[in-house]
């Protein structure tokens, strides 16, 4: 084959450090905009992005030639440098160490960015912790309790 022809999407979720409520709605618009810069310059494209005040999760697709935890790290580090440097009283956010990232398939884009846009609704109910155990579950991800929430 003389091309290499692929379709990823992922659906990316972390959160602050310790799930501090540092995500105010003065941030939120605009870290969506520095977060879609931040994956164009990596020849991607943020596809839906929405969250709480304590996480974020993100519907990206990325070239084939850039791996996710290059990709994710280069978003929260830079991300995080931006969010000191407009908001000097946030001098202590941080994005949490971990995340989870999980393959969408374009049967289910609409879904996940359905899922995505309705964070503040499914978060009356259900905590950031039973959220993401769920994903985790749902995508058969096997993981230690002990270490998945930092």
């Amino acid at each position: 084959m003389g091309q290499t022809l692929v379709y990823y999407r992922y659906h990316t979720v972390f959160s602050t450090k310790h799930r501090r409520p540092l995500l105010t709605q003065e941030i939120m618009p605009q870290l969506i905009k520095v977060i879609g810069g931040i994956t164009r310059d990596r020849d991607g494209a943020l596809l839906a992005m929405n969250g709480t005040e304590d996480h974020v999760h993100l519907l990206t697709f990325f070239h084939q030639k850039r791996a996710v935890a290059d990709v994710v790290r280069d978003i929260k580090s830079i991300s995080s440098d931006w969010v000191h440097t407009h908001f000097p009283a946030q001098a202590d956010f941080a994005w949490q160490n971990g995340y989870g990232s999980f393959t969408v398939s374009k049967s289910l884009c609409e879904d996940a960015e359905r899922y995505i846009a309705n964070q503040q609704k499914r978060h009356a109910t259900e905590t950031f912790e039973q959220e993401f155990l769920s994903l985790l579950e749902r995508h058969g991800v096997e993981y230690d309790l002990k270490y998945v929430l930092d």
